[in-house]
């Protein structure tokens, strides 16, 4: 009978504490009445110029260097195309080439007694979009988030099961209000959480990778990677083949979709 390993990587976004958004001079406040902390500069007006904030640089340094990153002398920001009616400028500026941090590692305490090293292939801020609320056969938009400075922490495929993820954002949500760059609070999209995950035979590597996104609580990381693992070794027993794909996790199906 064939063993199957997994093989789960990390990409978390989380909101840091300034009381500005990343390029302007708006209040990155979480639960203001819709649309009212916006300016022409986070609304992609033609003509505006966009000025970066140093207290977001300083907290995406603070961080990077708390995971043991390689920091960077110089940083670039890069424009990335994204066609999202949550997005307004229809880009969002992100570093790509230069991120504050490389190569870095976190090791986490395991339940068991173990602890679980982690590699932290980067860090990088960037700006978060604006949030879209589906009310029947209409859709609303809210640009008060858009702009909120984020720092992006991606991991190496390290992690070896849902228990093993869920258990290593608990440990960073704790590390990152330590460290007083974030508040953490999932409930409010202060830290978000895409998962990738790939199932392959004992030995031979990665598998096809899967990404699962948007999941707003440790607890459902877990759920959501452990049904994807199944759903991945129940279609390679078989014989049938794993396509790289995105999927949402259905909190009321208990199912990726």
């Amino acid at each position: 009978m064939i063993r199957y390993e997994t093989h789960i990587g990390l990409e978390i976004h989380i909101h840091l504490l300034t009381r500005t958004k990343m390029f302007c001079g708006c209040a990155a406040r979480f639960g203001d009445e819709p649309n009212t902390n916006v300016c022409p500069v986070c609304m992609g007006w033609p003509g505006t110029l966009p000025m970066l904030s140093g207290a977001a640089v300083e907290l995406g340094y603070r961080t990077a260097h708390a995971l043991g990153c390689t920091l960077s002398r110089q940083t670039v920001f890069a424009r990335k195309q994204d066609f999202y009616p949550d997005m307004p400028k229809n880009y969002q500026i992100s570093q790509f080439h230069d991120p504050v941090g490389r190569d870095g590692l976190l090791e986490v305490p395991m339940p068991d007694g173990g602890v679980k090293t982690v590699r932290i292939r980067e860090c990088h801020l960037e700006e978060d979009a604006g949030k879209m609320i589906h009310a029947g056969e209409i859709s609303l938009l809210d640009y008060n988030r858009a702009g909120f400075p984020l720092l992006e922490i991606v991991t190496e495929p390290d992690l070896g099961s849902g228990a093993e993820a869920e258990e290593f954002l608990r440990y960073f949500r704790r590390l990152v209000r330590y460290l007083g760059v974030s508040d953490g609070n999932m409930e409010e999209g202060s830290l978000r959480c895409d998962a990738n995950i790939s199932v392959a035979p004992e030995g031979a590597g990665l598998g096809t990778k899967v990404e699962i996104k948007n999941l707003n609580s440790s607890r459902f990381v877990r759920l959501a990677l452990e049904h994807e693992r199944d759903r991945q070794t129940a279609l390679l027993t078989e014989g049938g083949t794993v396509l790289q794909e995105t999927r949402l996790w259905n909190e009321n199906r208990d199912r990726t979709e």
